[in-house]
This record gives C-alpha cells, structure tokens and sequence, in this order.
C-alpha cells in the first residue's frame, strides 16, 4: 500500500522542513509513501525551501500553484496528483502532530474515512483559548448541519483516494477550513463509513496564523447555510 501526504502550503518556510522530516520518521516500515507539498506561491519561499532541502528525495514533491489560488483548492490539487491508495491531509503549521499517521492508517483500514479529532473522548488542543471557541462553534455546527460528527473543522484526516474521487470535489474544495464539513457532508451522502480517533492539536511553532477567528465565523456560517440548502434541494 502506498499513502500521499497532501501538506497545503503559504508562508511556512519555518516550519514545512522539519514537518516533513517528521512526517517521514511517523510513516510505518509496510507503507510506500510520497509528500506532495502544494504551495500557493508563497513569498517566504516555501517552494523553493523544500526544493533545496528534499533535491535527493523523489518522495517529497514540491508543487508551485500560482493561479486560482486557495487553500482548499490546494488541498484538491494534491489529491489530484496523488498515486496512493491512501491520501492524508495535514495542516503545515504543526498543529497536526505526524505521530497520529500510523494509528490514522492502522484505522484507516476499516473505514473509508478516519479523523484526528479534538472533541472526541481523549483529544485536545494545546492552544486553550482555540480548543474552546472551535469547541463551541463545533457545536453550533453538529445542531445546525445535524451531524454525530464532533470534529467538523478539523481537517487532520486519512481517506481512500478512490473514495475522494466519487465526490463532487467542485462543491467542496474551496474557501477554506470550511471544506471539511462539505467533505463529511457529501461523504455521508454517499454513505461512506467515518470514524473519529482522539488527536493532540499543537500549538503553533513558528510564524503567524493565518486564522482570524471573527472573518472565519462570518465565512464557515455562510458556508453552513448554503449546505444547509444544498441538502433540502
């Protein structure tokens, strides 16, 4: 079995080497592997960071978007070039913690998709004040989506590329963190089976976050609704 590690990049030349690093150290002995890094043309020189580093290692795959930009459209991006059978998704800033991947692939046997999550029994977040605003508007999206999951924004997850392919990827892969509830929304659709493992979210390492909480409330409700009126159509 092979797994793609898809890591979206911008502006995390601080932190995407030893990530990768770290990646490679966590990915079990039975496991071929590649790491595709999509980055949307960072001015920090991400691209190029990786580049340098990973020039005898055809395994790590830097790729340089520099139209029709987007985080999640990133995401799309990678998967697309994808040749495992298994694809992974991590955030690049170090929240996502590269210990999780073999337990996410062990799980990821059995169901079609596997998340890292905060919010189920034995998950947590490093950063207090991050695990209790997404906590509560996690909550507010489980009553208002109608969903058991409890992790709807993680994003820290493994599924069968063959399973990601059937999904209307052009009516999940954009915006931003928002795509990962209209992933599990049309994944269920599709009666896909999704399990929740416990996961630690780090703090932030290096650099600034890209996050503002209030734009991305305005954004991720938006979001909500207009699923909320895809569904009933």
């Amino acid at each position: 079995m092979k797994v793609s590690v898809i890591l979206p990049t911008y502006n995390e030349a601080g932190n995407i080497v030893q990530l990768v690093r770290d990646i490679i150290l966590n990915i079990p002995e039975d496991w071929l592997y590649e790491i595709i890094v999509v980055d949307d043309n960072s001015p920090d020189g991400t691209y190029e960071t990786v580049k340098k580093a990973f020039q005898g290692n055809n395994r790590v795959c830097p790729v340089l978007r520099t139209k029709d930009r987007g985080f999640a459209k990133s995401i799309r991006a990678g998967i697309e070039l994808a040749k495992g059978e298994q694809i992974i998704v991590m955030d690049t800033d170090h929240t996502h913690d590269p210990v999780e991947i073999p337990r996410l692939l062990h799980v990821g046997k059995m169901y079609d998709i596997v998340s890292g999550s905060r919010f189920c029994p034995g998950g947590n977040m490093q950063d207090t004040r991050h695990y209790i605003s997404s906590l509560l508007y996690n909550w507010v999206l489980r009553i208002f989506l109608r969903t058991q999951v409890q992790d709807n924004l993680g994003g820290y997850f493994t599924i069968k590329r063959d399973k990601v392919m059937q999904l209307p990827l052009d009516l999940i892969f954009f915006g931003y963190g928002e795509y990962f509830f209209r992933l599990l929304h049309f994944a269920k659709s599709k009666r896909m089976s999704i399990v929740e493992i416990p996961a630690l979210y780090r703090a932030r390492s290096w650099g600034t976050s890209k996050s503002n909480f209030f734009k991305m409330l305005f954004f991720y409700t938006g979001a909500a609704i207009q699923l909320k009126r895809h569904a009933k159509q």
